[in-house]
């Protein structure tokens, strides 16, 4: 295992991280960089792409420009047994996309995990969706990996959906996923949906959430997963991106900039206290959408 190498921090005042692999196509950085400057501080984010994820950690411990760090994969679940505590969010959820710092014994730092993914989710809806028409109606989750664990907090904490249908191509990731949450009480408007006829005989969802990228099905178990969710969209178009089912079914698209911008911005704010308003989230909007821009 490659041992972790410390990053130049000279050019910045302070810093947060974000530690995974492979991380080089992140947008992070320049998302909380426009974050930063929109405030006036000479701060940044930095990738740390690294699997040494212990001494990624003792040099976090240490570093005394550090504000925190974000945590990808594959580490959002290996670093709990590292961390000195967890928000409810980091708990429920059962995996952590983000450390800030308590105050320890003796002047220490303590580690304290969270999960802003799910608030990434939340604002995305809150901020784009006039009302919150999705209340008391089913929610959707397509994916069964990490994201689909905020999202299955989301839902049922904040967006009040219920039941909630799982959808993947992995039928062992939804139940990991499953009994996670019945092992804290969670699961009981919990729907894994395998087949085209069980979708037909249930109530259309009112919020879908994607946790899977957007490509064409291939394999046959990729098929399935695409029927059903063409099922619960009510859409007759064949093999094609989600995005553009969800368009033509009629469905409000909201882009994953805006999750991303959303847990971007909370956890700006554990980091440092900076107030989030609506200059901050457009200011932070238009820098991810322009680095963007040549990939479209």
């Amino acid at each position: 295992m490659a041992q972790f190498t410390s990053p130049d921090t000279s050019s910045f005042e302070r810093v947060a991280y974000l530690v995974g692999t492979p991380i080089a196509h992140s947008k992070s950085p320049s998302l909380h960089r426009a974050i930063y400057t929109a405030a006036g501080k000479n701060w940044a984010q930095l990738l740390c792409e690294t699997n040494d994820l212990e001494g990624f950690l003792n040099y976090l411990r240490r570093d005394p420009k550090s504000m925190g760090s974000g945590v990808t994969m594959p580490f959002k679940v290996a670093v709990i047994p590292h961390l000195d505590e967890l928000t409810d969010e980091g708990r429920a959820i059962g995996a952590v996309n983000t450390i800030f710092f308590k105050p320890g014994p003796n002047g220490s730092r303590n580690f304290c995990g969270t999960n802003t993914d799910c608030l990434g989710i939340r604002d995305a809806f809150q901020t784009n969706v006039k009302g919150a028409p999705y209340r008391g109606k089913p929610g959707l989750i397509i994916g069964g990996g990490g994201t689909c664990r905020a999202a299955v907090y989301t839902l049922q904490h904040f967006m009040g959906c219920s039941p909630i249908y799982i959808i993947n191509r992995d039928e062992r990731e939804v139940e990991d996923v499953l009994q996670e949450c019945r092992n804290r009480g969670a699961a009981a408007d919990l729907v894994h949906v395998k087949t085209v006829a069980q979708a037909r005989s249930l109530p259309a969802p009112g919020a879908a959430v994607s946790a899977v990228p957007d490509f064409p099905p291939v394999t046959e178990k990729e098929k399935v997963v695409r029927e059903i969710l063409k099922v619960f969209l009510n859409s007759e178009e064949k093999d094609t991106e989600i995005s553009r089912l969800t368009l033509e079914a009629c469905w409000q698209v909201i882009g994953g900039i805006e999750a991303m911008i959303g847990q971007g911005l909370a956890q700006a704010s554990l980091w440092t206290g900076i107030k989030i308003d609506d200059k901050l989230r457009n200011s932070s909007r238009e820098a991810v959408e322009r680095q963007m821009r040549p990939l479209l």
